[in-house]
């Protein structure tokens, strides 16, 4: 396309699709040029598919296949809305289930690639997990939206602005947050260095918030945990033993050495604990929102739980952090 020339296609707001609404992918499948198919949107938003780090693809019945991918998927006014990405099939061709990368986010790599000749992507530098309807629970969440922090980074924005574990993001920048990966991606398309205001959940009460974003760095280091002691400890709810988090077994999990908590040494295998996901080397850090410095804690905290109860920890894995619901045996 000569430069200063017109677009040959007009873009359309991704952002205004609903499910059931008409659309034509346009493609070369198979090498045969200028294809046209015809379907509906299926689903908007569709992430964990499993195709690429940011994921909020437009879902359809239009048949794509292998050629599709790059070509426009337009509404019934021509207007671009999504560009073929991929398709999911178990025999390599159509099977009624393509995605599309919609092109507002497609928009926006595109103007900062001929702005800053690369795409930056915003940073709040927390982890964040799914409110699941018994995480809600524990949280005095209404329903399972939003995204729980489990973990702020040091020097980070959301430190700076004030963010804390525990707390739970709403909304990001005047929009809902449903759930992490919708987070994630408002997170990665917010302009580094513009305050942005945050709606967030602390001990039951909503605060707005303003937080200014950061580039995302580019070094990410992953933690490789040792192994741990074989020692029993006591046992505190049924299907679980743990010991005192020492520095030199702190050492061998790499993690800090002034790390606190017990570590989980044993998980009793069909035990309700086991349900929820814990494993031997796991850190336990809070129990139902109280510190766990020492064995003794975990002791005197355990001993209050009852058969029944839904427990809420704080987990250290591998250097990730993050809450768990277990069911009391």
């Amino acid at each position: 396309m000569r430069s200063g020339s017109r677009f040959l296609i007009s873009g359309g707001d991704s952002d205004k699709l609903q499910v059931g609404e008409f659309v034509l992918a346009i493609g070369n499948p198979y090498g045969l040029s200028h294809t046209v198919t015809m379907g509906i949107i299926s689903a908007v938003g569709r992430a964990n598919v499993g195709i690429a780090d940011y994921e909020d693809f437009i879902q359809t019945d239009a048949a794509i296949n292998p050629g599709n991918s790059g070509g426009p998927l337009v509404n019934t006014r021509g207007e671009l809305i999504g560009i073929n990405t991929a398709i999911f099939s178990r025999s390599g061709g159509y099977q009624g289930i393509g995605f599309a990368v919609p092109s507002n986010m497609a928009r926006l790599v595109m103007d900062q690639l001929l702005q800053k000749g690369k795409v930056t992507r915003g940073w709040l530098g927390v982890t964040i997990q799914e409110i699941t309807p018994e995480l809600s629970q524990k949280f005095g969440l209404k329903t399972a939206k939003g995204a729980l922090i489990g973990d702020v980074a040091k020097g980070s924005p959301a430190e700076k602005a004030g963010i804390k574990r525990g707390d739970i993001i709403l909304e990001f920048n005047g929009k809902k947050v449903s759930d992490v990966g919708n987070l994630r991606n408002m997170v990665a398309q917010s302009k580094v260095g513009v305050q942005i205001p945050l709606t967030i959940m602390r001990s039951g009460k909503e605060y707005g918030i303003n937080v200014t974003t950061s580039e995302l760095p580019k070094d990410v280091s992953e933690i490789t945990p040792g192994n741990v002691p074989e020692d029993t400890a006591p046992e505190g709810l049924t299907g679980l033993n743990v010991m005192e988090l020492t520095r030199e077994i702190s050492r061998q999990l790499g993690l800090p050495r002034d790390e606190k908590g017990v570590v989980v040494v044993r998980v009793e295998p069909g035990s309700s604990v086991e349900d929820a996901g814990l494993r031997k080397g796991d850190v336990i850090q809070e129990i139902d929102r109280k510190k766990i410095i020492s064995l003794d804690d975990y002791i005197r905290i355990v001993a209050t739980i009852h058969s029944g109860d839904t427990v809420l920890m704080f987990i250290n894995r591998d250097g990730k952090k993050f809450y768990v619901t277990i069911k009391a045996d």
